[in-house]
């Protein structure tokens, strides 16, 4: 799933603005070993003294930068989310419509947890939980989603692009967790994503 390499000290998502620059390398340590850890084992091999001794971190550091497993693996998925966004820029979607080029970044997004999928359900996991921090980091990572959807649609009322893209984020969420529960494959959620996409904004491209 997520590229896993470490990005140096840049300001990553979820990024406290005035941390410093050693906090933000410790905060990337932590976040590349629950990368490693989760890709292993899954949600259960994220425990945080496990997150510590990878990351080569104080098990005191790690709570003063999150308040809970669920906390770091949120944040792990926001910033996956932004370096997905970050190759969306230098290599845009493909497609002759807004819609086809949604439903391709929405089947890269796919492609990507798919190829990790212990790794991706951890972090949908972490993603449903009423952890205070681990809501915070989803706000990022819907801040991220918008920023990718935007460009696709810059030519659309900013209203509606904002309702098309909220629509969007709350059909790959519940058909996410639904994957991560078993109920369903990436088969079926590539599925529902491209029928959401093309049933919400090939409309608007007709008008």
């Amino acid at each position: 799933m997520p590229d896993t390499t470490t990005h140096g000290s840049r300001s990553e998502a979820g990024d406290v603005p005035d941390m410093s620059e050693a906090q933000r390398e410790r905060r990337q340590r932590l976040i590349d070993a629950a990368f490693e850890l989760g890709a292993e084992g899954g949600y259960d091999a994220v425990q945080m003294r496990e997150v510590a001794a990878t990351a080569d971190v104080a098990l005191a550091t790690i709570y003063r930068l999150f308040v809970s497993k669920d906390h770091l693996l949120a944040a792990a998925l926001a910033e996956w989310t932004s370096r997905l966004a970050e190759r969306v820029v230098h290599r845009p979607p493909r497609g002759d419509t807004a819609a086809d080029q949604m439903v391709d970044l929405l089947n890269r997004a796919c492609d990507a947890m798919e190829r990790q999928p212990k790794l991706s359900s951890a972090l949908v996991r972490a993603l449903t939980s009423p952890d205070a921090g681990a809501v915070g980091a989803s706000s990022d990572l819907r801040r991220s989603i918008v920023s990718m959807g935007e460009g696709i649609l810059g030519d659309l009322d900013p209203e509606v692009r904002v309702d098309i893209l909220a629509v969007l984020g709350h059909v790959w969420y519940s058909n996410l967790v639904s994957w991560s529960n078993g109920r369903s494959t990436f088969e079926g959620v590539r599925a529902e994503l491209e029928r959401a996409a093309r049933v919400l904004i090939t409309p608007y491209e007709s008008a």
